[in-house]
């Protein structure tokens, strides 16, 4: 299995998003990637799915294998409040750990050292393998890394070939974690790219899976979210080919202004 080491703590390198998948659909798709070889899940509290999840990766009898991620919501970084629902989300999930607990979005109204003081201590106290942030800014990593009493090993952001994420990818190694990228097909939005598929055809593979390569080939982990069983396959075979120097800086030249899909208005000050 493909991985990425952060800190002492290994990531798959490609996971399961299963963000908007619900109720039968998502144990099922959960158990089914687990079967296929994924070995990372990804959910969040906000998803309202760590039910479902727990079942699927339940049902493949390979929870010993499998790394589960879960996120606290925005509205729960308040000490109390954090541990409270860590401890439910654990209960939801019917699991005997967390393996990696991240924070789903920074909230400036809580102090992000009462919140951080917080994880450490879920860590401390066996409720999670390991924590993490998500949605975090270069200057909140540097923040975050200065503050936090137990080691954060990464950092899940938006990230495809549309929008150019050098500056956290950068801060990411500068403070030895890993990058976690959530909608790495751009919800999709690869499909049909012509330069992804004129690459594709020169390797035999799909401009989704050409663009999933494109950013293991940089270390940086994959959540793709599928409602499709035979996308799962399609998603997972990114391993047997790999594209050379020119090909990569091709790709990276299609971010763009504008690329990015992910903008609340709680949303931090991108870089």
């Amino acid at each position: 299995m493909h991985v990425i080491e952060a800190k002492g703590f290994k990531i798959p390198i490609i996971g399961l998003g299963t963000w908007t998948l619900h109720g039968r659909d998502c144990a099922r798709l959960t158990e089914q990637a687990i079967r296929i070889g994924y070995r990372h899940i990804d959910t969040a509290q906000m998803y309202d799915n760590e039910c479902e999840v727990g079942e699927g990766v339940r049902a493949s009898g390979k929870r010993n294998e499998v790394m589960v991620t879960t996120k606290v919501q925005p509205t729960m970084l308040a000490p109390l409040d954090l541990e409270r629902s860590v401890k439910e989300s654990l209960a939801r999930l019917r699991l005997d750990v967390i393996d990696l607990l991240l924070i789903h979005w920074p909230n400036p109204r809580v102090p992000l050292s009462e919140t951080l003081g917080a994880m450490a201590k879920m860590r401390r106290e066996g409720y999670a393998r390991a924590i993490g942030v998500s949605n975090f800014t270069v200057a909140l990593l540097d923040e975050a890394n200065k503050l936090c009493s137990e080691p954060l090993v990464c950092n899940q952001v938006e990230c495809h070939p549309y929008l150019d994420q050098d500056k956290v990818i950068a801060a990411c190694r500068r403070h030895g974690m890993a990058m976690v990228a959530y909608s790495p097909v751009a919800r999709g939005g690869v499909k049909g790219d012509k330069l992804l598929e004129r690459i594709g055809e020169v390797h035999k593979k799909t401009a989704t899976q050409v663009c999933l390569r494109w950013l293991t080939q940089q270390r940086i982990a994959v959540i793709p979210r599928t409602s499709k069983i035979e996308r799962l396959q399609e998603n997972f075979t990114i391993f047997d080919f790999r594209l050379s120097d020119t090909e990569m800086k091709k790709i990276a030249g299609l971010a763009r202004r504008g690329g990015r899909l992910v903008d609340w208005s709680y949303s931090p000050d991108w870089d």
